[in-house]
């Protein structure tokens, strides 16, 4: 046997196919075993290897060991001259596996080999080579130092950022996200410590292949697809304490004595410092456009109430001061309230949908004025021009974040993005297909037709162009977003694209008889899908904050008039409590009935006063799943509203 591949997965069903149809090409020539082992996924990830890679040894753990156990589970089975670790969310290239093999026969000295991988928009990922994480090296890390001076030999070690990506070298750590390693070297260093539940197990096992005298190596003949992202989200706090807790345990097993105790310290003073800053960037991110907002909409209206007493009125003190802290911020609460209520703050940002939530508050503002007495309404004008400077002022910082991100000003609708589809027609039509099933809307611009036409096609005139022409043609149509159909392109040619385009454009790839089209373009977000499988209408930012917007306020009303609804209630003290508690968000009115064996596969709620089974006796764990998905899939603020009333009438 040449060669074990091992894939753990856990809740990426549709990142495994994709990782899974790449391996099936690429293994051609060889001798392999494929082994998944999951770990208790709750996507039906284990039926869908099952039922469609029926060659695929699998092994289904009831709970969640972790990384390091689970690879071991399989490593412990195989049998192959090589293992070799992959992530679920990657691609491999036709290629890859030959290519690695050839260099391991040639260099007998290695025990370990990586790959040059690239991320969900084509960029290169520093993390495909990398230095040990000493104590020196470790602070860098810690302390943001590796990123600001990537390139220094001083600084920027745990990247080896001073080492060209382009060319092949010794490295001291592996990427656990491919790690091709020498069966020998395994049996003599050992095999993953368990100790490690995720991240720093690919640094330990890197740092023994080293000590057992062999080399590891970088080779960037070949390149893999790693959506980064899939497995934890890296802008969490779990991340950090994660990643960061792993250090220490490495610390702790490979340093001794000072060098030890200051990585330690050094790692925990990281811990805390990437923590806070985490938070604020989570913070930042939620917030940054209402604070904006705020502060623009308010000192734009002390400046129009200038402008309009000088020059109307004729008086720079005409109003009086009161309205600086009272009206104003009154004014500017309801516009951003409204802003928020209307989903103008969701994402994609639309402008419709911002101008039509400032137009409600407008209204509403209005209003209340007209129900204000006399000495309470300073200026219908002064409003009027306030709520006309609000919309100006919120489109001009979305305007400006979107030239910040994209370079231009060309900002678009979700509908309206220019989407290219690389592929035969066949495959196009099926791409377009899905698109419709799956409610999703874009500016499609045409086909590009592979650069080797088959047969049938050679007649066909219905594309715009064909693969070769594509950097030129992505230019000419200004395309926003590129889908590859994986059935007629080989995956080193769509990775080479994405790196020539550069991270611009968004990019997906259709799976040969696939029903999802997948991408990612952040690190620290989950990837995106296309997908035909139901949408759960739960899962809406807008049905979310619909959710939360009912739970808090029924909670207030009831807590307010208790008096009056008490006596129909059989568990008084427990009904007061659990008001209180979904009040301040440790509850909600309606949560998900348990037992459920799949919760994790349904979007996150809180424990619920109240679930969908609630008076139905119903106790099966199979049929209280299928009823909180059809609860998830179908959600309405109406469904809520009909389940606590039954709190009062039953």
């Amino acid at each position: 046997m040449d060669l074990s591949i091992i894939i753990v997965n856990y809740n990426v069903r549709y990142f495994l196919e994709q990782a899974l149809l790449s391996v099936e090409r690429a293994i051609i020539g060889l001798e392999t075993e494929v082994w998944v082992v999951d770990n208790n996924s709750a996507d039906a990830s284990v039926e869908m290897v099952r039922e469609r890679f029926s060659w695929v040894k699998v092994i289904a753990n009831q709970d969640n060991p972790g990384f390091s156990i689970a690879n071991n589970q399989a490593i412990r089975q195989s049998t192959g001259k090589y293992v070799l670790l992959l992530n679920p969310d990657t691609v491999v290239e036709e290629d890859t596996f030959h290519r690695c093999y050839d260099f391991m026969e040639t260099h007998p000295d290695g025990g370990g080999l990586g790959v040059r991988m690239i991320d969900g928009r084509g960029q290169f990922l520093p993390e495909s080579k990398r230095g040990l994480p000493t104590p020196w090296v470790a602070f860098t890390k810690a302390f943001g130092l590796a990123r600001l001076f990537s390139k220094s030999k001083r600084f920027g070690h745990y990247h080896l950022g001073y080492l060209a990506e382009d060319e092949t070298h010794e490295v001291e750590v592996l990427a656990g996200a491919f790690m091709w390693m020498r069966r020998e070297a395994l049996d003599e260093v050992g095999l993953l410590d368990e100790d490690f539940f995720m991240y720093g197990e690919d640094i330990d096992l890197s740092y023994r292949l080293l000590k057992g005298g062999y080399k590891n190596y970088y080779l960037p003949t070949t390149n893999i697809i790693h959506y980064k992202g899939e497995s934890t989200k890296r802008g969490s706090l779990n991340y950090v304490r994660v990643f960061y807790q792993a250090m220490i345990i490495f610390a702790r097993k490979h340093f001794a004595g000072a060098d030890a105790g200051a990585m330690i310290g050094l790692m925990r003073l990281g811990i805390y410092l990437r923590a806070v800053l985490t938070v604020i960037g989570n913070v930042w991110r939620a917030l940054k456009f209402p604070l904006l907002d705020g502060v623009g909409i308010y000192l734009g209206l002390l400046l129009l109430k200038s402008l309009w007493s000088e020059y109307h009125f004729n008086d720079p003190n005409y109003f009086p001061d009161y309205i600086n802290y009272l009206h104003f911020p009154a004014y500017t609460l309801l516009w951003t309230g409204s802003t928020f209520l209307g989903g103008g703050y969701d994402k994609p940002y639309d402008f419709s949908r911002l101008l039509k939530s400032l137009g409600i508050g407008t209204l509403l503002l209005f209003a209340i004025y007209g129900l204000l007495p006399e000495n309470l309404r300073p200026s219908r004008a002064l409003l009027l021009l306030g709520a006309a400077w609000a919309a100006t002022w919120t489109l001009l910082v979305r305007a400006g974040a979107h030239f910040l991100q994209h370079g231009h000003l060309r900002v678009v609708g979700e509908s309206d993005q220019r989407l290219l589809i690389v592929g035969s027609k066949d495959e196009t039509e099926r791409t377009l297909s899905l698109l419709q099933r799956a409610g999703v809307r874009r500016n499609y611009l045409g086909r590009i037709a592979p650069e080797k036409p088959t047969a049938e096609s050679t007649t066909e005139n219905d594309h715009v162009g064909r693969s070769g022409q594509l950097e030129s043609l992505a230019k000419i149509y200004r395309a926003e977003e590129l889908i590859f159909c994986s059935a007629d392109l080989t995956i080193e040619s769509i990775q080479r694209w994405m790196s020539r385009l550069g991270p611009g454009l968004e990019y997906r790839i259709l799976p040969e008889a696939s029903s999802s089209i997948i991408g990612s373009h952040r690190s620290d977000q989950r990837g995106t899908l296309y997908t035909i499988d139901v949408n759960l209408q739960i899962d809406e930012a807008s049905n979310r904050r619909a959710k939360g917007l009912f739970d808090k306020g029924m909670a207030l009303l009831l807590i307010v008039f208790v008096p009056l609804v008490i006596w129909l209630i059989k568990d008084k003290a427990a009904f007061v409590g659990d008001c209180f508690r979904v009040l301040f968000g440790s509850k909600t009115w309606v949560g998900y009935a348990l037992p459920d064996p799949k919760l994790d596969a349904l979007p996150k709620l809180k424990l619920g006063v109240l679930s969908p089974a609630s008076g139905s006796g119903v106790t099966d764990p199979a049929t209280l799943h299928q009823v909180n998905f059809l609860y998830a899939r179908d959600y309405s603020v109406g469904e809520d509203w009909r389940l606590l009333a039954r709190l009062f009438l039953e």
